[in-house]
This record gives C-alpha cells, structure tokens and sequence, in this order.
C-alpha cells in the first residue's frame, strides 16, 4: 500500500514540475538539472532568474523579479537548495542565494524597500533598491525576513520569526525583531567527527 501511496501523490508532482520548469526555460529562465518547483507559487520576467542544479521549492513559490525589462539576472539561486512552502524572492536589484541552504515556511526576502516621505501614498514612494547575498549551508526558519543590502555568510542561523536588517557573519546564530547574535556554530551536531587537522585551527 506504501508503494502505492507514493506512486499515486508523488508521480503526477514529478511530470507537472517538469513541465513547469520546461515552460519556464522556454520563457528564458536559464535552470540547471534535476530541480523540482511545485505549483501554487508565481513567477514572472522568467529571463532575470538564474537557477542552479538540485533545488526543491515546494508550494507557494514565488520567484519575483522586477517587472520592467532588464538584460540581467536579479535572481541567481545556486545549487542544492531547499525552499519549504510559501517562500517569496522579491528582487528589484540582486538577490544572490549560495548552495545547500534550507529555508522554512513562509520566509519572505526582498533586496530593496518604499520609502515613506510625507505627503505621498506609499505606492507613489520611490524605492530603496540594494542587494541581498546569502551564503551557503545557511538554515533560514519559518518566517523569517531578509531585507535590502543584507549578506549572510556561510553557515548562517536565522531563528523562526526574525527580521534580519543587518549582516551577519558566517557560523553566526541570530535571532529577534530586529535579528541579534545569540550564538555561534562552532560545536559539530553530536555523532559528527570533526577530523583532527580542523579540531586544531
């Protein structure tokens, strides 16, 4: 029966994620290999998005550029990265994403914001564009928020529910409103050896 089970929900997810992402190429997106991206989500300007190989986006992904035309990339995601439900990439400038990072549910990243000067609605308020890079090996909880010019070195933690306004150094723990350092990742997780050349640096 779990055999079955599996052929019946996870095959029909297979084929519509491939021809998802054929489309998407089609329309200019430059996409590496083996990738799977699930509906629900939206993508748009599909040119101005680079992804890599080994991705997995679950529902609700949207991959958002700018929408004016642009010969350039704003979204370049690297390889073996997994984006858990609801995950949104809104990029006016660049958003840059590393390799084999995981990035829970309803994690939102922009790279610029509106300003908010008096006498104007916030639609007609000109934007603050920047860039966001984020590292690789980084574990990015449920929503958590990456606005403009933020970098994240390699090996990050953002706790569930940060708003993460400044950058942070790699192997660094943050988390809170605004995101702060509470601790560094500088124990190995239990079970894991570390060989005796790195024990030593």
């Amino acid at each position: 029966m779990r055999n079955i089970e599996a052929v019946v929900f996870t095959v029909p997810r297979g084929a519509t994620s491939r021809g998802r992402l054929l489309l998407y190429r089609f329309f200019g997106m430059k996409i590496g290999t083996h990738n799977r991206m699930e509906g629900g989500g939206r993508v748009r300007r599909c040119s101005q998005v680079e992804l890599g190989s080994y991705n997995a986006f679950t529902e609700g992904a949207w991959l958002w550029p700018n929408d004016v035309d642009y010969d350039g990339i704003r979204i370049r995601i690297g390889n073996g990265n997994y984006f858990n439900r609801n995950v949104m990439i809104d990029a006016c400038g660049l958003i840059e994403i590393g390799d084999q990072n995981m990035f829970g549910p309803d994690v939102y990243i922009t790279d610029s914001n509106h300003q908010f000067g008096a006498g104007l609605a916030p639609n007609e308020q000109p934007m603050d564009i920047g860039k966001v890079k984020i590292g690789n090996r980084c574990w990015i909880g449920a929503k958590a928020v990456i606005l403009r010019d933020v970098e994240l070195g390699d090996g990050c933690v953002v706790g569930a529910g940060s708003v993460v306004t400044r950058s942070v150094v790699a192997e660094t723990i943050v988390a809170g409103v605004p995101a702060r350092p509470i601790g560094h990742r500088t124990v190995p997780p239990r079970g894991i050896e570390v060989p005796p050349e790195q024990s030593a640096q």
